[in-house]
């Protein structure tokens, strides 16, 4: 069977990386992919005329799985889902992995996203939406003096520290900022509504209740189809760092780094996610009659073994993709295959025992505007000794030469362990086996569980 991989960063590498392992994936594409794809086993990657969600990108997408007749094809990022591709190949009769347009909205929207939350049910953070600056404000000033004087709407503590603003629409990994105060809220406010930062993204918000706890994310197989009863798998739990700097400081990230499994996510916590998120969603998506047949991330906020849901992901998580697979010892197409023909009870997931560290090593000034076009100096043989290995994000290449930053998360050093603390040793002397002008990482990645 051929694969068609869409997109270019490290989870569409270690997507890549892992469905290679399976005898029945007999050559993965991969579009457009990136440096570190290209040079992957089974892998080639396939140059497009335009971003994946452009018109011309989906259209040659389209025609290169019909002239290769691909047996399978993945959808990575959210941008091309948002524009439909999934509904485009399903017309084609063409099999593909990822939801219909329909259903993207869980992460397109954050309004619909928690409208569908609040109508199964499931637990989440209190929120208002507002499209209208002033009124956006009153509310902020309200909150926080409601914080003030121990008052105000909480589901998890009387003390309102800050107030979480989200954009509605897709904002690569920018459009949520938690504000600590009526000013950090204002700026917020004022970048994404009246400074037009986000573009339309950003001209609605979701002005939500700050959660004190620990925050987990849980990837999970999806086969749901209109009319049909329909089935979802959770992965094993992971975790996210999301600031930039050690210590969780600094503004949010797309991620710079994850763990897997999670060691403080307990079986009490595990089963309220079950009962009051997974078990819900899945319900939801049956009753709005969606054609979703692929991947879905929960993002959690985890106090006292119940768990609050913050947000969707209509695909796998990005690094947590690059910790979970590999632990997984299922077979990636089997799985894939499961989640076309509605078979998902049939396909249990079995799982490697312990520990993966991922931390992701960022170019200079990332998350604000970074250098780019640098080389990656590569000592082989302390890769090849450290056990681990690179998933490549943000890197272009040139023939045979050497890798070239383009992008500001360039790389993910991953590695198992028997434990949290071995795999992290590993994973961090993976990081010391490559390096380029102005690289940084976190250096406290998984420093919780060692």
């Amino acid at each position: 069977m051929k694969v068609l991989v869409i997109g270019s960063g490290g989870r569409e590498h270690a997507l890549a990386w892992k469905l290679a392992q399976s005898p029945a994936a007999e050559r993965i594409y991969v579009a457009p992919g990136n440096g570190g794809t290209g040079r992957e086993a089974k892998c080639v990657n396939v140059p497009l005329p335009g971003p994946p969600e452009s018109p011309e990108g989906r259209e040659a997408l389209l025609e290169f799985a019909r002239q290769e007749r691909i047996g399978l094809t993945i959808v990575g990022p959210e941008a091309p889902l948002a524009e439909g591709i999934a509904d485009r190949f399903r017309a084609a009769e063409l099999p593909i992995l990822g939801p219909d347009k329909r259903a993207a909205r869980l992460e397109t929207s954050k309004v619909w996203a928690k409208s569908f939350i609040e109508k199964c049910g499931i637990r989440t953070a209190r929120s208002r939406v507002f499209s209208e600056y002033s009124a956006a404000m009153h509310y902020v000033e309200s909150y926080f003096k409601a914080g003030q004087q121990g008052q105000g709407p909480r589901s998890s503590s009387p003390d309102i520290s800050s107030l979480v603003i989200k954009a509605d629409g897709l904002a690569a990994g920018k459009g949520v900022v938690v504000a600590a105060g009526p000013d950090e809220a204002e700026k917020a406010l004022n970048s994404f509504m009246k400074g037009g930062t986000l573009g339309e993204a950003g001209k609605t918000v979701l002005l939500e209740e700050f959660i004190e706890g620990k925050e987990v994310s849980i990837l999970a197989a999806v086969s749901v189809r209109p009319g049909k009863k329909g089935g979802i798998l959770p992965f094993i739990p992971a975790r996210d760092h999301k600031r930039r700097f050690d210590g969780d400081t600094g503004p949010n990230t797309g991620g710079m780094g994850a763990i897997a499994p999670v060691p403080d996510f307990s079986a009490a916590a595990e089963a309220d996610f079950s009962a009051r998120i997974l078990k819900p969603t899945l319900r939801g998506l049956e009753q709005e009659g969606l054609d979703y047949r692929g991947f879905i991330f929960f993002g959690l906020m985890v106090r006292d073994d119940r768990c609050y849901l913050l947000e969707y992901n209509v695909r796998l998580g990005d690094p947590e993709t690059q910790a979970v697979l590999p632990l997984m010892e299922t077979d990636m197409a089997d799985l894939c295959a499961a989640i076309l023909k509605g078979g998902l009870g049939t396909c249990p997931l079995s799982w490697k025992p312990g520990a993966v560290c991922a931390p992701v090593a960022v170019a200079e000034g990332y998350p604000g505007p970074y250098r780019k076009g640098d080389p990656l100096i590569m000592d082989e043989t302390r890769l090849s000794q450290s056990g681990g290995r690179i998933f490549y994000a943000g890197v272009s290449a040139s023939g045979d030469g050497p890798l070239i930053t383009s992008g500001g998360r360039v790389l993910a050093a991953s590695a198992w362990g028997a434990d949290a603390g071995s795999a992290r040793a590993k994973a961090y002397a993976v990081l010391n086996s490559v390096t380029f002008p102005g690289m940084d990482y976190r250096r406290d990645i998984g420093a919780a569980y060692s």
